[in-house]
């Protein structure tokens, strides 16, 4: 593998993190919605990652996108009558966003960012010592 393939495989790490952190923007911000039926109610969603060979052909694995799904579990039910989208039974649908496991998985994909630029910048590093070798 050579030194010049880190930087696609922290690069399309950093990708991913930063998708990640998207996601997780998104799921915070519409924890708190509602909706007045199960089935039009915000879900939380999660990116799903695999790992790829890089489009080159070298040796390295990078990190490839397969899309974005949307938990399976139910939505968070409240009886509130008085609410101007609860339902017919007085019930108001909530997003099924967990507020803590979303600022988990922020604080996680922030870390993993900054450890994959951390890689491109020491990689940076080394190949711009190994230039001034020459010199």
């Amino acid at each position: 593998m050579s030194l010049f393939q880190v930087f696609d495989i922290a690069g399309s790490a950093v990708s991913a993190q930063s998708l990640r952190l998207n996601t997780t923007a998104s799921n915070l911000a519409n924890a708190d919605s509602v909706a007045g039926d199960a089935a039009t109610v915000y879900r939380a969603r999660q990116p799903v990652f695999q790992a790829s060979p890089l489009a080159d052909g070298g040796s390295g694995v990078g990190v490839q996108m397969l899309g974005v799904v949307e938990s399976n579990a139910p939505a968070k039910v409240r009886h509130d009558p008085d609410h101007p989208l609860a339902n017919a039974d007085g019930d108001v649908f909530a997003a099924n966003v967990d507020p803590v496991a979303e600022l988990v998985n922020m604080i996680s994909a922030s870390r993993s960012y900054q450890t994959n630029i951390d890689v491109i910048n020491t990689s940076k590093t080394l190949l711009l010592r190994t230039l001034s070798l020459g010199q």
